[in-house]
C-alpha cells in the first residue's frame, strides 16, 4: 500500500529534475499522475517512465504563465482521472544572474510571470477543483531563496518569497475547507537549473558540485529524489495536520 493509493496527482514542470522525480514518486506510492511541462518531449518521457514502472500517467504540454492553459490542464486531469486530490506546482525558472540595478526588466518579468504568477494561477485552478470534491493537498516548490537572499538573483528570490507567502495565505484561507497547502524549499539540488546557476556564477570555472557541496553542512548537494520524498509525504494523508509551512530540504543550508 502506498501513501497516496488511489489518489490523483498533478505535477507541473515534470519533464526533468525535481518535477520528474516527484511524478515518479507519486506513481510509486499508488497515485494516478497527470504530468505537465512546456517541454513536450521531456514530459512524454516522464509519462512513459511511469507506465514502464507499472504506474498510470497521462501528459499534457502547458505553459503555467497562461491562465487558459492552466485551466485546461486541471480540466484535462479531471476528464482523464475523474478528480484532483494532490498537486505539485513545481514548474519554474532561474533566469539571468546580475546585481539588482543591472537586472533587465524582461528577465524580471519572465521569472515573476512563471514562478509567481504561474504558481498563483495553478493554485487558483486547483483549489477551485478541490473545493468541488471536498478537499485536497497542494505542495508548491519554493527554494531556500524564498527564505533568505542570494546576491545576483533578485528576481528569483522575489518570486520564491512570493511562492512562500501565497502558500501561507492559501493555507489560512482554505484549511477549514479540507485543503492543505505547503511549500518545500530545496537547497542545492543536482538539476539542470543548479548547473545553469553555477555556470553563470563562476563563468564555467566550477561545476555545481565544486561550488556548492562545501556550502551545505551535510557536505553535498541534494538529489531530486530526496525532495520528491518530502513532496509526496506532504501531499499524503500522513501529513494530515501539516499546512502553511515553508519547509527547507537543504542539507542544513539555512541553519547556518
Amino acid at each position: 500500500m502506498g501513501i497516496v493509493d488511489d489518489k490523483v496527482a498533478l505535477v507541473t514542470g515534470a519533464g526533468a529534475g525535481i518535477g520528474r522525480a516527484a511524478a515518479l514518486r507519486f506513481a510509486a506510492e499508488g497515485a494516478k499522475v497527470m504530468v505537465s511541462d512546456v517541454n513536450a518531449e521531456g514530459v512524454e518521457e516522464t509519462a512513459k517512465m511511469i507506465g514502464k514502472a507499472g504506474g498510470e500517467a497521462a501528459f499534457l504540454k502547458a505553459d503555467i504563465a497562461e491562465q487558459a492553459e492552466v485551466e485546461a490542464l486541471v480540466a484535462k486531469t479531471v476528464e482523464t482521472f475523474g478528480r484532483l486530490d494532490c498537486a505539485c506546482n513545481n514548474a519554474g525558472i532561474e533566469g539571468q544572474m546580475a546585481p539588482l540595478a543591472d537586472q533587465p526588466m524582461d528577465n524580471y518579468d519572465r521569472i515573476m510571470g512563471i514562478n509567481a504568477r504561474g504558481t498563483f494561477l495553478c493554485m487558483q485552478a486547483e483549489i477551485a477543483q478541490m473545493l468541488r470534491t471536498g478537499g485536497g493537498a497542494i505542495v508548491n516548490l519554493a527554494s531556500v531563496a524564498g527564505l533568505i537572499g542570494f546576491p545576483g538573483l533578485s528576481p528569483y528570490v522575489a518570486s520564491k518569497h512570493a511562492v512562500n507567502g501565497m502558500t501561507k495565505n492559501a493555507a489560512l484561507e482554505y484549511g477549514n475547507q479540507g485543503i492543505r497547502v505547503n511549500s518545500v524549499c530545496p537547497g542545492g539540488i543536482d538539476t539542470r537549473m543548479l548547473d545553469s546557476l553555477a555556470d553563470q556564477a563562476t563563468q564555467g570555472a566550477q561545476s555545481s558540485h565544486e561550488m556548492l557541496d562545501p556550502l551545505h553542512p551535510i557536505g553535498r548537494i541534494g538529489l531530486p529524489d530526496e525532495v520528491a520524498e518530502l513532496i509526496v509525504w506532504l501531499a499524503s494523508p500522513k501529513a494530515s495536520f501539516v499546512t502553511g509551512i515553508n519547509m527547507p530540504v537543504d542539507g542544513g543550508y539555512v541553519a547556518q
